[in-house]
């Protein structure tokens, strides 16, 4: 199976900032302050790192160093304009010299909103939205947990196209904000089934309905991602789902070709982020792509294997960096949810790699 390798590291910084082009009565024109988070996910050559499994290390080391001037300073003192777009746009051109193979920059000035660079840099705005949510799933099988009435605290993320260029209208948060007021009213404290279109309120077909009445308000949105849960959700495009299930893993880890006396040589560990991206036709009648229960148990054997041994003892697996584990899961995971495209892999937030097939969609992020 061929497979292509994203290594990805973050750093975050304090900084206060002004944005002079703003109105003086919107709340972002005066001076005020953030905790940023900024990401790189680069295709790092063989040989860019120290030695090999020392990518996320070294990538890590290089955004912090980018990052620091901007810890604890004005950012009107780098940047005129210290927008989200502007600021990853000067990560990514402080970055490029030394790191090679950039397809994302991403910076987050909040939790729930943010700006990502494609690789041909154009600008993906994104911001996050809760409701507060009943619903059941009509025609699953008797017995299923889901067919019993029950709710969510659910999350979207909005994903639009900053650069299509073909409005005079600027697509930022207060916009996303706007188009999205009026579906908060509707889905917020209400019962999903009762909702025209949401007769069986999969986390899918919820997207599918998002982007159907999002998309002729907003012709820059690229995706709709539906957070049923904190560790799973759905992507739709306008034509493909995709969907995802996350766990954490508390594992053991050493670095075989690390050089003798390096920490990362030495066994240590990790509470590490898992993310299986999983891509499959809707099925029409359940009204999902895959079932995150079967999902659950069909990897669940795996996951044994993983949480709480020492990965060095796995006998097919070749080093313990992020991205050995990374294509270890896809590989195994695959013979039992052939449906998994990607794996994301973390060792800390945000730090970590993207192991996907060659074949599999553009990347999104969740």
């Amino acid at each position: 199976m061929s497979v292509s390798v994203l290594h990805c590291a973050s750093a975050g910084f304090e900084s206060a900032c002004r944005i002079p082009a703003l109105p003086a009565s919107h709340r972002s024109h005066g001076l005020h302050g953030h905790s940023y988070f900024a990401t790189v996910r680069s295709a790092l050559p063989a040989g860019w790192a120290a030695f090999p499994g020392g990518e996320v290390e070294g990538l890590r080391a290089r955004m912090a160093d980018t990052v620091a001037p901007l810890d604890h300073a004005l950012l009107n003192d780098h940047l005129g304009e210290p927008t989200d777009e502007n600021l990853a746009r000067w990560v990514r051109s402080c970055l490029t010299p030394d790191v090679p193979g950039i397809v994302q920059v991403g910076v987050q000035s909040t939790t729930h909103s943010g700006v990502d660079l494609d690789g041909a840099g154009h600008a993906h705005v994104w911001r996050r939205y809760r409701f507060q949510a009943a619903h059941q799933l009509p025609n699953v099988p008797a017995g299923h947990q889901c067919g019993r009435m029950h709710g969510h605290g659910f999350e979207v993320i909005l994903h639009a196209n900053a650069d299509l260029g073909e409005r005079d209208l600027a697509i930022d948060y207060d916009h996303l904000d706007e188009v999205w007021a009026p579906l908060h009213f509707e889905l917020n404290y209400r019962c999903l089934n009762d909702i025209p279109g949401l007769q069986n309120p999969t986390s899918e077909n919820i997207s599918a309905w998002l982007w159907a009445r999002l998309k002729p308000q907003l012709p820059e949105l690229s995706w709709v991602t539906v957070y049923e849960t904190g560790s799973s959700g759905a992507n739709f495009n306008g034509q493909n789902y995709r969907i995802w299930k996350e766990m954490t893993l508390d594992s053991a880890v050493r670095l075989r070709q690390a050089p003798g006396g390096h920490p990362l040589a030495g066994t240590h560990g990790h509470t590490f982020t898992l993310r299986l991206h999983l891509a499959a036709p809707l099925d029409q009648v359940m009204g999902w792509t895959v079932d995150f229960g079967d999902v659950k148990a069909l990897f669940n054997p795996i996951f044994k294997r993983l949480d709480h041994h020492p990965l060095f003892e796995i006998a097919n697996l070749p080093d313990g960096d992020a991205a050995s584990i990374a294509t270890w899961v896809l590989n195994e995971g695959g013979s039992v949810l052939p449906q998994i495209d990607r794996v994301d892999l973390y060792e800390t937030r945000g730090s970590g790699a993207i192991v996907s097939r060659a074949d599999s969609e553009e990347l999104i992020p969740v």
